[in-house]
């Protein structure tokens, strides 16, 4: 938390998260190609009676109402007016995307370098690596690429650590064998003595879940509005105190100095946060559907502006 936050004048502003996709570290070959991050800034009353339409309208009896419920092909009317400019969110809520295998290339391109390389070139070349590769191997032969580098940081063994270091760096060999001038830094990064695998997986222990830098977009976003800021989060698991300061440090422009604090909750006692899990578990669906090349041009353009212009997404988003 900051320590010398500025003059605090303006009226607290509260704002409800939750995410949809997340598997922890584990980014590939798992259930969810997306990870979505919602923030909304809505009232309690307005959450309520969101809610009950959505449980009338969809006929749910549920006793919280989840987003697979809007998503349902039935509920497609629902889910419109969700969204849209008569519904309760446009103007008062905003989703942070990530592709997971864009983020892990990121992770490796970071972990695997000097120390030295900026975010923002860092984000840069990942998108080339990540693009490039992508194309070469196809997405699932640089995704099994990446699966090897997320199994060295996630081992729990030295041997596992050696055996899926050797993988990653045939795999990468493979890459620059394909385009020679793309990853060959990488190659000759990937440690190969104990010493130095074990300083790769405690480096990359805790850096590669995407709630982290998903928070730091929720400060950014929300601090610019200049309002001492509250953030209550479906509870996280993740989002330690060491991670709640790495996302408060990621912030270069002072936004996150307007942190008043977090508090974690069950959805099922906020309606706000149930809100934002309807928005986040939207937005995924429809960015998982963009990533596999099936995407719905009428929902793409309706969660259009709530898309953060810094999710971690190869390219801007459409509509």
């Amino acid at each position: 938390m900051p320590s010398a936050a500025p003059a605090r004048s303006a009226v607290l502003l509260e704002v409800a998260c939750d995410e949809s996709g997340s598997e922890g570290e584990k980014l590939v070959h798992g259930s969810t190609d997306t990870f979505a991050h919602a923030s909304v800034d809505v009232t309690t009353a307005a959450a309520l009676a969101t809610i009950e339409r959505v449980r009338v309208e969809a006929r749910s009896p549920a006793t919280e109402v989840k987003a697979s419920v809007v998503l349902r092909p039935q509920n497609r009317r629902l889910l419109e007016w969700l969204l849209g400019e008569d519904g309760p969110l446009l103007g008062h809520a905003h989703v942070h995307l990530t592709d997971k295998a864009l983020h892990l290339t990121g992770r490796l391109v970071a972990l695997l370098g000097d120390g030295e390389t900026s975010a923002h070139d860092v984000a840069g070349r990942s998108a080339s690596v990540h693009r490039t590769a992508s194309r070469r191997l196809g997405r699932a032969g640089w995704e099994a690429v990446l699966a090897d580098f997320n199994d060295v940081v996630r081992a729990r063994s030295l041997d596992d650590a050696v055996t899926a270091a050797g993988s990653l760096r045939r795999g990468l060999d493979q890459v620059a064998h394909l385009d020679p001038g793309l990853v060959p830094d990488l190659v000759s990064a990937v440690p190969r003595d104990p010493e130095g695998l074990l300083a790769l997986v405690a480096r990359g222990r805790g850096a590669l879940d995407p709630i982290v830098p998903a928070l730091a977009e929720v400060l950014h976003h929300w601090g610019a509005t200049g309002r001492p800021l509250w953030v209550v989060h479906d509870v996280q698991a993740a989002l330690t105190d060491a991670a709640i300061r790495t996302a408060v440090g990621a912030s270069a422009d002072g936004s996150a100095e307007w942190l008043e604090g977090i508090r974690f909750v069950d959805s099922q006692d906020d309606a706000r946060v149930q809100l934002a899990d309807f928005l986040a578990g939207a937005a995924r669906r429809i960015a998982s559907n963009v990533l596999a090349g099936q995407s719905d041009p009428g929902l793409v353009a309706l969660v259009a502006p709530y898309v953060s212009s810094r999710s971690t997404w190869l390219d801007a988003w459409p509509g």
